[in-house]
């Protein structure tokens, strides 16, 4: 088995980003823009999209950024849903997460997190119903 080094830098950035933003006071959306502004494309545009489409179907979610990464929240502050963008981690792909507080249980086993490497209108009608059904 491979020993391990610790964090990465790349993991230790995120956790020191996640720890200024529970110190900083900021409008959720203006960071959530900001976030998606500083990616590098496809992923840019991807973010962009999804920000959208999540703002479109679940208009009560409120946008914060998570890790640094674009989420969206419910009313009890609590993250349902989150874009982890490949640039970050220098992954293959892009990722939608869903978190603990999203409804979307199927019996004892069922996906949280889809990789999204180009949004059409089959992926983007998914992801409508995904978000729907993560509010209950």
């Amino acid at each position: 088995m491979k020993k391990s080094n610790g964090f990465s830098n790349e993991e230790k950035a995120a956790m020191l980003q996640r720890a200024q933003e529970l110190v900083m006071v900021k409008n959720g959306e203006d960071e959530v823009l900001e976030a998606i502004a500083k990616m590098s494309e496809p992923d840019r545009t991807l973010a962009t999209r999804l920000h959208a489409l999540i703002k479109e179907a679940a208009p009560t979610l409120m946008p914060k950024t998570w890790y640094g990464f674009p989420a969206y929240a419910n009313k009890q502050g609590k993250v349902v849903c989150f874009f982890q963008y490949a640039g970050r981690f220098k992954t293959r792909y892009a990722t939608l997460g869903f978190s603990d507080a999203a409804n979307l249980d199927e019996g004892d086993m069922w996906p949280i997190a889809f990789a999204v490497t180009k949004l059409t209108p089959n992926e983007e009608a998914k992801i409508v119903d995904l978000v729907k059904r993560a509010l209950g």
